[in-house]
């Protein structure tokens, strides 16, 4: 799995014209999901996100995390995150799982996500064109791959 985590001051995401989630403060969370994830892959990197301390404290430095500061999380799945730009210009998406694979695992990862967090994780729409909006605040982004636990 790979993730892009960026903290945020406000986030949304619209399909079809409709805004399907919305938050304040908290993480935006790109997700990316292959074929060889592991429910281990979920349920590390859900507790690594949770616990991930980039919210500033009283002294301005990156010590809180999103659930220090009772922030939310919305979840957008990306098979981009997968993409291989080694020969050519048009990307190649191979290693992303296929839907039957990526649904249920986005699904478990949610979860996941809601049980460490301790509240409901807001998400966009598997499969659908969707508009993300966000203030990134910092900017700060983080990006984690758990192959390789950074």
């Amino acid at each position: 799995m790979r993730a892009v985590i960026q903290r945020v001051s406000e986030a949304s995401v619209t399909i079809d014209g409709a805004v399907k989630s919305q938050i304040g403060k908290g993480y935006l969370v790109l997700l990316g999901i292959e074929e060889a994830d592991t429910q281990e892959d979920i349920n590390w990197l859900a507790a690594k996100i949770v616990a991930l301390r980039i919210f500033g404290d009283e002294e301005g430095l990156m010590n809180l995390s999103v659930k220090d500061v009772d922030g939310d999380v919305i979840v957008v799945s990306q098979f981009t995150l997968h993409a291989k730009v080694k020969k050519g210009t048009r990307p190649s998406f191979i290693r992303a799982a296929k839907p039957d694979v990526a649904i249920p695992m986005y699904e478990q990862f949610v979860k996941a996500l809601e049980n460490e967090l301790g509240k409901k994780v807001q998400t966009g729409e598997f499969g659908a064109d969707m508009k993300v909006a966000l203030v990134n605040d910092g900017p700060v982004t983080i990006t984690i791959d758990t192959k390789n636990k950074e």
